[in-house]
């Protein structure tokens, strides 16, 4: 018998089983997914990108979001250009990718002087499509890895793989209002768009520096009920004065590791919401979500049959899945999986008890004096303070021990200015006799500073040094 066409992004909007009504709104505009359903974002330009491989480079999130649902399907790749690329990488990008056509919107920058033959403006205006259905391509999304310095490596995926997690809700009466910290340009973000448009709901887009606070607001305009970011995004909403302008239903965190403070501090502000952190990363996919509240995962998990399967070698998480990216784009690099298809995330895990904790990167350690330090071990002690909202642990060089430890701390509340002094000194004691109590010596800060906010990159996650 022959192979049915794949479904494409446009299929699961014209399938007549979501909902009317739904949206995608960015600040400053908006479009109805049913008018897309059947009109074009292109202009008419779809035929044109029929089987091309397509970089989309676009200045908004929202005609990327259109982009990617008319493409899916037609072109034969899609690159997605993430805001943060230097323009100096792209003439790589396109001879990697092999880029013969590019998608940019009114406010994007000119790339006039790529070598690419074919150029398309996506507009949120939609227009009535001119033209049929086109015979179907099988798309490969092609993303950027995050924490990457020099030219950027890319993955590729299926949207098969790119969307194996999702299971779509049953008999949901209410309508999902999805938004997201992230940029659905990143793997993080992709996936919540890709929620949003699989399950039938609407979604709330952020924008590149806007406000914690404005965009919290959007958000609760828009009714939004199921809300993803890294830890770090939500230690921000916390901070923010606009933190109850949302009343979700479901509560995600993926990017970073989530402590129990977090997770905590959430469940406090949130009591109506579900609780949930997940685990993925661009390479890896997908591996699984947590929604008994603690942090870590059980140790069970590992070793697992199933559709994701997970082992631990010296100490580093590797997946094998159907949802991990297929392989690397362009350049030497290495092999994504290893013979069996493992995928090494280069995330550190401890056994502690029945419980499996994530300690840090394996790139990211501090060597004090020939013994290791995991930033996020430290940071995970000081973080519970109950006086603490974030903290960023880093090395400093020493010229007995190549480097010693330190702490960058921001506090939930300034004190008070009459009596300061005394009372960041009696935080700081209080700070390090926690660490004393839960880390060897050589783990405990050195030196600590209260900071009034720490950088968080485009990615959502705290800004290490090199990261």
């Amino acid at each position: 018998m022959p192979q049915s066409a794949p479904r494409s992004l446009r299929d699961w909007l014209d399938d007549g089983e979501s909902a009317p009504g739904r949206h995608i709104w960015a600040r400053h505009a908006s479009i109805a997914l049913d008018d897309l359903a059947h009109g074009s974002s292109l202009g008419g330009r779809a035929l044109e990108l029929h089987g091309r491989s397509v970089l989309v480079a676009t200045s908004h999130q929202l005609t990327a979001a259109l982009a990617l649902i008319e493409l899916d399907g037609v072109a034969r790749r899609l690159v997605l250009l993430p805001p943060d690329a230097r323009f100096e990488h792209l003439p790589a990008v396109v001879a990697d990718a092999g880029i013969d056509a590019i998608v940019s919107d009114a406010g994007a920058s000119d790339h006039g002087d790529l070598a690419v033959p074919l150029h398309v403006t996506c507009s949120p205006v939609i227009e009535p499509m001119t033209v049929g259905r086109l015979a179907p391509h099988q798309t490969e999304w092609v993303l950027f890895t995050s924490g990457t310095t020099g030219a950027p490596k890319m993955v590729t995926h299926s949207l098969s793989g790119l969307t194996a997690a999702i299971k779509r809700s049953q008999n949901r009466k209410d309508p999902v209002v999805w938004g997201t910290f992230y940029d659905i340009r990143r793997y993080g973000g992709l996936q919540i768009f890709l929620r949003a448009v699989l399950d039938g709901g609407s979604l709330v887009l952020s924008e590149a520096k806007e406000p914690t606070a404005s965009h919290l607001v959007r958000l609760g305009k828009r009714g939004v009920t199921h809300i993803s970011g890294t830890p770090s995004h939500w230690r921000r909403a916390l901070m923010s004065s606009a933190g109850d302008a949302i009343s979700p239903q479901y509560v995600r965190l993926s990017g970073e590791i989530a402590d129990q403070a977090i997770l905590d501090n959430l469940r406090a502000f949130y009591p109506q919401a579900r609780i949930g952190h997940a685990y993925a990363s661009t390479e890896a996919g997908v591996g699984f979500d947590v929604n008994d509240g603690l942090e870590g995962f059980p140790a069970s998990m590992i070793g697992q049959s199933g559709d994701v399967q997970m082992k631990v070698v010296d100490g580093s998480l590797q997946i094998r899945s159907n949802r991990t990216a297929t392989q690397y784009i362009g350049g030497a690099v290495a092999a994504l999986a290893d013979h069996e298809g493992f995928v090494d995330t280069g995330d550190m895990l401890e056994l502690r008890g029945d419980r499996y904790h994530f300690v840090g990167r394996k790139g990211g350690i501090i060597n004090v004096g020939g013994l290791k330090v995991h930033p996020e071990e430290v940071e995970a002690i000081i973080n519970r303070h109950p006086d603490v909202r974030m903290s960023l642990v880093r090395a400093r060089k020493n010229p007995f021990t190549g480097s010693i430890v330190v702490a960058e701390i921001v506090l939930k509340e300034q004190p008070e200015s009459g009596g300061a002094g005394a009372q960041v000194g009696a935080l700081r004691r209080e700070i390090l006799e926690r660490c004393r109590a839960a880390l060897p010596q050589h783990k405990v800060p050195v030196m600590i500073s209260f900071v009034p906010a720490l950088t968080v990159g485009e990615a959502g996650k705290l800004a290490r040094p090199h990261a």
